[in-house]
């Protein structure tokens, strides 16, 4: 299994995989609004609610099926789980899935790149041994410049931009990079699966009960319906179990530099399945930045991680 999951076709085909299905997520969030008739802030906070809670259903049993014995966490860690699923699912998906509604798949998806770089300056100040360098910076600054592309219209940013839309979808890129190292610095009391698998119980209950304590409802469930739901919390279980997998038996590096496609499936599917009009200049700049910090990001990672190894010997 080791040596499989470090073959370096076998590393490209999975992280694609996982990279394909998380950007499959932002058509797929707009196709259940329409499918499922939800309006409002309260409808599309319980739609998220009943995915993520899922999710976590989905992420408990596959876990508890491979480590053979249900995932358990300890008293002193349900606080800072519930902190971690209040943070990385409640907070982050409330603004996602309101902002989707104000914007379009293509530009939520590349906005929401900019999640990388807020971990990367999250980090700086939360973790010592990760301080920010002059590569990364210009990585950030070459990401920030694809959001602000992409949201440029011939009437100025203005026009691009609303707080509803982009702004929240920006405010979910935070709070997930915050997430991602709350998430380093909680992992070494549990078990990555058992964190994820409890965070998204918690959050996506919390979601649920926002959802109804603001009047929302999801209604008109069809075959098609709840099985677009099952993909949507399954997709999270699946990408999140093989990300894991590969970072278990790779350098974070090596597998972290995938995470530029996500953007670009984005794009790609909510033209296909939306069709949105993704073919525009600013569209294909847009993504070009944000790719391009992206792999200017973990490039830097990769050789500092290479002179430590080399040091080493």
């Amino acid at each position: 299994m080791e040596k499989k999951l470090q073959n370096p076709g076998v590393v490209f085909a999975l992280a694609l995989l996982c990279c394909a299905l998380w950007g499959s997520a932002f058509p797929c969030v707009k196709i259940g609004y329409e499918w499922l008739a939800i309006e409002g802030a309260g409808s599309q906070i319980l739609f998220a609610g009943y995915r993520f809670f899922l999710a976590g259903i989905f992420t408990f049993l596959i876990g508890s099926f491979l480590e053979k014995r249900w995932l358990m966490i300890r008293r002193s860690s349900v606080l800072p789980v519930f902190g971690q699923g209040m943070l990385q699912t409640f907070i982050q998906y409330i603004c996602f899935y309101i902002g989707l509604a104000h914007t379009t798949g293509a530009k939520g998806s590349v906005i929401n790149a900019s999640n990388a770089f807020f971990a990367l300056i999250f980090a700086h100040f939360m973790i010592k041994s990760e301080k920010m360098t002059w590569k990364k910076s210009i990585g950030c600054l070459i990401g920030f410049a694809g959001v602000i592309v992409i949201n440029l219209t011939p009437g100025g940013m203005a026009g691009g931009f609303q707080w509803m839309g982009e702004g929240l979808i920006l405010v979910c890129s935070m709070a997930y990079g915050a997430s991602s190292v709350t998430l380093k610095l909680l992992s070494g009391k549990e078990t990555p699966t058992a964190i994820t698998a409890f965070q998204l119980l918690f959050g996506g209950g919390m979601l649920i009960l926002a959802g109804v304590l603001l009047g929302g409802h999801v209604r008109g469930f069809t075959m098609r319906s709840v099985l677009l739901l099952l993909y949507m919390a399954l997709l999270s279980t699946a990408a999140f179990s093989i990300w894991a997998l590969l970072l278990k038996y790779n350098p974070v590096g090596k597998v972290a530099v995938f995470g530029f496609t996500i953007p670009v499936f984005g794009v790609a599917l909510s033209a296909v399945f939306l069709g949105e009009d993704i073919w525009k200049i600013q569209n294909l700049a847009a993504l070009i930045l944000v790719s391009a910090g992206i792999i200017f990001v973990n490039r830097e990672k990769e050789s500092k991680n290479d002179t430590d190894q080399r040091a080493d010997l």
